[in-house]
């Protein structure tokens, strides 16, 4: 089970598998310019593979320009 936490807003959502980021901000309603993915201390590209175990956590990324 992949576990994923949006920290903007807690909220905790669960995914039996996950092919690949991409997909999983398809499924979230998110794109990848608007947030960070990240596993442990590395942070995931749209194209890196999720499998299907572990805990990712979304940060929303805002620009203050």
């Amino acid at each position: 089970m992949v576990r994923v936490l949006i920290e903007s807003t807690g909220e905790q959502r669960e995914f039996r598998a996950l092919k690949s980021v991409t997909q999983l901000l398809n499924r979230l309603g998110l794109k990848s310019t608007e947030v960070l993915v990240i596993r442990g201390r590395e942070l995931l590209t749209p194209d890196r593979m999720i499998g299907h175990e572990g805990d990712i956590r979304i940060r929303h990324v805002v620009s203050r320009g």
